[in-house]
């Protein structure tokens, strides 16, 4: 624009509906006329002067008033500036100059954002419009950069609906007109670079839509940081260096392959809750501090690797962070970015991988977010039959979109590129995959077929997961999934998800219901501890005890067994070693390795005073016990997913209440494990089981030892010269095994067996 402005043009530069900012504002020449115009949008200047990089005078600007005449007494000006030039004046600047800003009396030098070329590049463009960009947090949200010799910010948003689209922050007051964006058309991203805009500056998006109406401000759906709640600004932070030291732990999980055959005992943790500072008015520990205080708890109790719930950032602490605004900032919650990259680093130098809940499946309807982003349904479905979960009160997002696709996968890598997170939780699976999940008949669209299967997110997760396995260094995916859909933990080359691992959601609550069963009616459940069996190597099995077994009323794992406090106490000890023996890797939720007695209190820290008592400080030793005898014994996990790692003993034994099974290990050399369950208050005396090999057999784990809080029964009376309780086998065939020993069943307990030689 090197002709004069119109009045056209200066009203939409003064009421922010210039949608083509760069054709007015910066420097413009005229090689036809020979001439060039600055034009500059400063409603607070006093004064404008154009000067070239050392300081020397170029040119003063004029104010202009809306009718596009020079401002003065009768014809106020309206923040638009300019002046106008020979080109022979510019000569030797090359295109660099900047702007002296007169104000209140003093002046300052400043770069002018709209002199700086375009920020993205033409594959950038390319590869965000065809939604295969799966590293596009490189350019999208905020990144501090130097362009031209100068620090400042690019900003990038995805809006392509918007008419007008402004960066707005603490660095030019909250005003949209001020740095309006440049559009590129060929993918629907909004950029602009601000100089002199450091990291930390607080920064939100101001849109205008379609039609004009003007949205509430925006946080940038990319932004890798956060104000604290309740403020809702976006935090320039962008993609910094990190001096890791877990070279040696990412060169192991890269190797990848037999991870399936590894030990998996999984601490999942809200990290607002575990522990707080009471004396400090109930606050949260940083990341810092948990890495401190967390890390070395785990790693004690045996566990291999920790989950947390949603680190994203989210508004509602209620929500425990599965409604979240931020899918790219790590919550403020607990510190910085960095903060949390130390915490993981911590986890991996003391051996424990890090698992994150990931949360694609919904998003809240808060206004600052993703709803409505550009004026249209640009995240979500517009027909809310497909896009609002009707029980959560969120908006679905738009699987068949290749652009939210794209946001989405390129979440999932920056988790693991940037944080070097281990594995994601992917939440919620079952309701992304039939459209009428939760929704009764005319509330939901079936899909081309007629049927409920809702195909695009089919697609995404299918292809999110062939991603991840590709370019995630050896990272995981773990499906919650609550259905009997096929394959979920299959490749997709088989017609599977492509999940490396699934939530086994119906053994977690069949066993749960037996235990909450008065021993004295056990005998007519005896199938919901045997079902299980059934299906157990359909898929890549986790045994999960959540967060969401201990809340909404269920109460507590150990609220939830049978009986008296004693007898509770006894039933969770029993169910956990017959989970730590199940086939399928293992998932406990903080809290219950103490057995609180109450259900969890997002809002408190867990109650480790219950440690100065003895049930609930056996409990804990049992758990570390558990962990320990679990990773020492590859019949435990090395064929989790392989029916020759599991062998019934006896599953028929309901009239007892008393269920048994043995564990074969796949390493040559390695021991066999037999578990028995006597799921009764009654000792069973000698009790003859078959064994499936012959020899000395020693008892490695009791639960109703003393040492655990149990009254000390034990199975095997006999020690050797190492103190070890020891049986020699007998000749007698029995279970259909050529061998047995008799041995007695303590009450409530579950006993792990293996041969001692």
């Amino acid at each position: 624009m090197s002709r004069p402005l119109n009045p056209e043009q200066i009203a939409s530069l003064v009421f922010g509906d210039a949608c083509d900012p760069f054709s007015l504002l910066g420097l413009h020449a005229d090689p036809t006329t020979h001439n060039w115009q600055l034009c500059v949008f400063d409603p607070h200047a006093e004064a404008i002067e154009m000067v070239d990089p050392r300081g020397g005078m170029v040119a003063r600007l004029r104010q202009l008033d809306v009718d596009g005449e020079t401002a003065d007494d009768q014809h106020p000006g309206c923040g638009v500036w300019v002046a106008r030039g020979p080109l022979t004046a510019l000569k030797g600047l090359n295109g660099r100059y900047k702007l002296r800003l007169h104000r209140h009396g003093s002046s300052r030098d400043v770069e002018d954002p709209y002199r700086f070329g375009p920020y993205l590049g033409e594959l950038d463009c390319h590869l965000l419009a065809e939604g295969n960009h799966w590293r596009a947090y490189e350019k999208l949200g905020a990144h501090p950069v130097t362009v031209d010799g100068v620090a400042g910010t690019a900003f990038a948003v995805w809006a392509p609906n918007a008419r007008r689209v402004s960066v707005v922050g603490d660095f030019n007051g909250w005003d949209g007109r001020i740095h309006p964006m440049r559009l590129r058309s060929d993918c629907g991203v909004w950029e602009i670079f601000v100089p002199d805009v450091a990291a930390g500056a607080l920064y939100k998006f101001e849109i205008k839509a379609a039609d004009g109406t003007l949205l509430p401000l925006k946080f940038d759906p990319c932004a890798f940081y956060a104000e604290q709640r309740p403020a809702t600004a976006s935090v320039v932070h962008g993609l910094r260096d990190f001096a890791w030291n877990d070279s040696e732990w990412l060169k192991q999980r890269q190797k990848g392959g037999a991870q399936l055959a590894e030990p998996m005992s999984i601490y999942e943790v809200h990290l607002g809750s575990w522990r707080r500072r009471s004396d400090e008015g109930n606050r949260f520990l940083t990341y810092r501090e948990l890495a401190a205080e967390l890390v070395p708890y785990v790693k004690s109790l045996g566990f291999t690797h920790i989950e947390l719930l949603p680190i994203h950032e989210h508004p509602f602490d209620g929500s425990w962070g599965y409604q979240p605004i931020g899918l790219y900032a790590p919550t403020s919650r607990f510190g910085t970015p960095d903060d949390f990259k130390a915490f993981v680093d911590a986890c991996h130098q003391a051996g424990l991988g890090v698992i994150i809940d990931w949360v694609p499946g919904h998003f809240p309807k808060d206004t600052h977010g993703l709803v409505q982003f550009d004026g249209t349904h640009l995240y979500e479905h517009a027909d809310p039959r497909q896009g609002e979960h009707m029980d959560w009160g969120t908006l679905i997002y738009n699987f068949g979109r290749t652009e939210v696709r794209n946001f989405l996968i390129a979440n999932a890598l920056y988790w693991i590129d940037q944080f070097h997170i281990d594995g994601l939780r992917v939440d919620a699976v079952a309701s992304m995959l039939y459209l009428d999940y939760s929704r009764k008949y005319g509330e939901w669209v079936p899909n081309h077929h007629g049927g409920n299967e809702n195909l695009e997110a089919v697609e995404f997760l299918k292809r999110l997961n062939e991603v991840v396995y590709s370019e995630g260094f050896g990272a995981i995916t773990i499906a919650e999934e609550s259905t009997s859909w096929p394959m979920v933990s299959r490749p997709t080359y088989l017609g599977g998800l492509g999940f490396g691992y699934k939530w086994n959601m119906g053994w977690m609550h069949d066993t749960l219901t037996y235990f909450s069963k008065d021993p004295i009616h056990r005998r007519f459940h005896h199938n919901q501890l045997t079902f299980g069996l059934l299906y157990a190597f359909s898929e890549n099995f986790c045994l999960p005890l959540s967060h969401d077994e201990v809340v909404h009323g269920k109460g507590s794992l150990y609220g939830r067994m049978a009986g008296d406090p004693w007898q509770k106490l006894a039933n969770l000890r029993a169910y956990f070693a017959f989970m730590w023996a199940h086939p399928g890797k293992k998932l406990l939720f903080m809290g219950g390795e103490l057995a609180q007695p109450d259900e969890w209190n997002f809002d408190d820290s867990l109650p480790w005073g219950l440690l100065a008592e003895t049930g609930h400080a056996g409990m804990q030793r049992l758990v570390a016990v558990l962990n320990h005898g679990y990773t020492a014994l590859p019949a435990l996990y090395e064929q989790d997913f392989d029916h020759n790692g599991f062998a019934w003993i006896d599953c028929q034994d309901s009239d007892n209440s008393v269920i048994s099974w043995a564990r074969f290990p796949r390493s040559a050399g390695a021991r066999p494990v037999v578990v028995i369950c006597n799921l009764t208050p009654v000792v069973r005396q000698e009790y003859r089981i078959g064994l499936p090999r012959g020899g000395r057999w020693e008892c490695l784990l009791n639960t109703d030892d003393a040492a655990y809080g149990g009254s000390g029964v034990r199975c095997i009376g006999a020690r050797d010269a190492d103190g070890r309780e020891v049986i020699h086998s007998d000749d007698i065939p029995f279970h259909g095994q050529s061998v047995s020993i008799s041995l007695t069943l303590p009450p409530l307990a579950t006993v792990w067996l293996s041969p001692a030689d």
